[in-house]
């Protein structure tokens, strides 16, 4: 039997992760700073750190790293996908900073990391939307990784049901 415990720290370990990795795209975005250099200095100096009064939860170093690297290495991949499920008149450049992390990196997971479930990607990024958005965001986040979590694994929401709706 899992230990719920064991369970629930990987989980916010990974959580952790993800708003980190959101945040090391959005900073990729706006500085120009290289892959290399924001991994680093995320993992020395960000990760399960406190900056300004704020704690950082310790993240999945690893999962950090692949989330951050896999978006890099796929987005000639993920930003057409993104791109064709915004609203009409909407690209991807025109989406603000933060949002385009967002969706950069619930895309990686849903295509490329078939561990996660596509419901936990997809809530967990509703979830970071939440943090940084008041506004529709996070609806915009649930529409865009839901209707691309069908299409990239429509097995997966088949099998899971409705109870999961």
């Amino acid at each position: 039997m899992a230990d719920p415990v064991k369970s629930q720290n990987r989980a916010a370990s990974r959580s952790a992760a993800r708003i980190a990795a959101v945040q090391a795209l959005y900073q990729m975005d706006m500085t120009g700073i290289d892959l290399t250099d924001v991994i680093a200095e995320f993992e020395a100096h960000r990760l399960g750190k406190e900056i300004e009064d704020c704690q950082y939860g310790e993240a999945e170093s690893a999962f950090f790293r692949d989330l951050v690297t896999g978006v890099v290495r796929e987005q000639l991949e993920i930003d057409p996908l993104i791109d064709q499920q915004l609203a009409e008149g909407w690209r991807l450049p025109r989406v603000d900073s933060i949002l385009r992390a967002i969706l950069r990196a619930g895309v990686y997971e849903l295509m490329f990391r078939d561990d996660v479930p596509a419901r936990v990607v997809i809530t967990e990024y509703v979830d970071i939307a939440h943090a940084f958005f008041a506004g529709d965001e996070p609806k915009v986040v649930n529409g865009l990784l839901d209707k691309l979590g069908h299409k990239t694994r429509p097995d997966k929401f088949a099998a899971q049901g409705s109870e999961d709706g």
